[in-house]
């Protein structure tokens, strides 16, 4: 199981904090307005027998932005999936080490994906291309795509930072999220187990 420490104070902190809040944001009314867009479809089409025009590419628009600006807070919470089956069997210092080393190179690859996406972004602006039903340019629909991607390499950049700390024990898996197997329900079993032996001696 993975639980979150305190952030250090100072600017990686608050860098942090403030990208947290607005990937919170972001995804919470993408949601809302997906499932808004979506039941009013619905409703249109089968109550007044006429579906909204602009429906499915609203959607289409909402589920890039909620697909990659989660990619983002996935990785800000640790809960992205891993391949740890030789990394579990290291040491806690070769596993922080390791830690460091995965989450650079991911960062580094994320950058990168991020400056190809922004170089088709441009390309796209370049011809004025429009949406065919809300008129907008076509290139707002991909800016996401860019945005997620660079808040996810930066997530892993400072998930490389925090571990550099080699004088914790604790390993993170993001900026903020420590790793850790723990069960919740196996602890909460093991800890009733030990009470119930407590009552029962003399």
């Amino acid at each position: 199981m993975l639980h979150a420490k305190p952030a250090p104070f100072g600017l990686l902190g608050k860098i942090d904090g403030a990208i947290g809040r607005a990937e919170v944001w972001i995804l919470g009314w993408g949601i809302i307005l997906m499932a808004g867009n979506t039941i009013a479809n619905v409703f249109g089409r089968y109550v007044f027998n006429q579906s909204i025009y602009f429906s499915e590419e609203l959607n289409e628009f909402l589920i890039v932005t909620v697909t990659f600006m989660g990619l983002g807070y996935a990785t800000r919470k640790g809960i992205h999936i891993r391949m740890s089956a030789i990394y579990d069997a290291l040491p806690v210092k070769l596993r922080k080490g390791l830690m460091v080393v995965i989450a650079a190179t991911t960062a580094a690859m994320m950058a990168l994906l991020a400056w190809y996406a922004l170089e088709y972004v441009q390309k796209v602006a370049s011809r004025g291309r429009i949406t065919p039903a809300l008129q907008l340019p076509l290139y707002l629909t991909y800016v996401w795509v860019v945005l997620g991607l660079a808040l996810t390499a930066l997530q892993y950049l400072l998930t490389a930072l925090r571990n550099l700390n080699f004088a914790e024990e604790e390993i993170y898996v993001s900026y903020l999220e420590v790793d850790s197997y723990e069960d919740p329900e196996t602890a909460a079993a093991i800890k009733r187990h030990e009470d119930a032996d407590g009552e029962e001696k003399p």
